[in-house]
């Protein structure tokens, strides 16, 4: 079975961010980048439906600037087979991204698109749900593992409470989240063998973005914290505080 697994250039998570010169943007100066640690779940399993399969193919495709390649590179390190790249902007605007995404995708013969359930910048957990709506295909979000059958793919969500299962008919798109899969590291050999896969290069069909970036701002400093006292003396007077200097109560 073949499948295509979308993912996207972030920051590391643990990367200290400072803002750009013009406001609108990050210094990417001493900036480590990954790939979305959500998209490295949806390597991981995509990676094991092939191999306790019948086999198939697992296809990277990214949007991104001239740095991609090297985080598509990881992922092809990991074990995938082949990976694409759109040349392009990933700014905020998630309907542009998806309709760069649905214009590949539109190309290839592949029942399964994943997604990571949401990017480690911006969190908005919108391009999976666009592509498949735009490619008219079911879609199941926050997924934490997934069987794939005849013609359907059997997923499972976690929820207050319990497990909700999902049955979509293939073609499907499916948003991963952290579960049972657990992303493998890259060895020697797949690092080694990552500089021969195949990857192509091509022009994304973004169009004009509908959405910007107008300013950046880093989050307000919190106030320094203070003691009201020691012990049970100290609570009458720290329930005041919470109802009338923080409205908590």
């Amino acid at each position: 079975m073949n499948i295509v697994v979308c993912i996207k250039r972030t920051p590391d998570t643990e990367t200290k961010i400072r803002l750009g010169d013009d406001g609108k943007s990050i210094d990417p100066g001493g900036v480590k980048y990954i790939i979305s640690p959500y998209d490295e779940f949806a390597i991981e399993a995509a990676l094991q439906v092939t191999e306790e399969g019948d086999g198939g193919e697992v296809t990277l495709v990214s949007l991104g600037g001239d740095d991609t390649p090297e985080t598509l590179r990881q992922g092809l390190a990991m074990g995938a087979h082949k990976a694409v790249h759109l040349k392009g902007d990933a700014d905020l605007d998630g309907l542009a991204t998806a309709r760069a995404l649905q214009a590949e995708l539109e190309t290839m013969d592949v029942p399964l698109v994943l997604f990571g359930m949401k990017s480690a910048d911006v969190d908005q957990q919108q391009v999976g749900p666009m592509v498949a709506t735009l490619m008219d295909r079911p879609c199941a979000t926050g997924v934490s593992e997934f069987e794939v059958g005849d013609g359907v793919v059997t997923c499972q969500r976690e929820v207050e409470g319990g497990t909700e299962v999902l049955e979509l008919d293939l073609p499907a798109v499916v948003t991963m989240t952290k579960g049972k899969v657990e992303p493998r590291y890259a060895s020697l050999k797949g690092i080694m063998a990552a500089k021969r896969k195949p990857m192509e290069e091509k022009e994304a069909q973004t169009g004009e973005p509908r959405l910007t970036v107008r300013k950046l701002a880093y989050p307000p400093e919190r106030p320094e914290g203070r003691v009201v006292g020691e012990g049970p003396e100290a609570v009458p007077e720290l329930v005041r505080l919470l109802r009338e200097e923080a409205k908590a109560l």
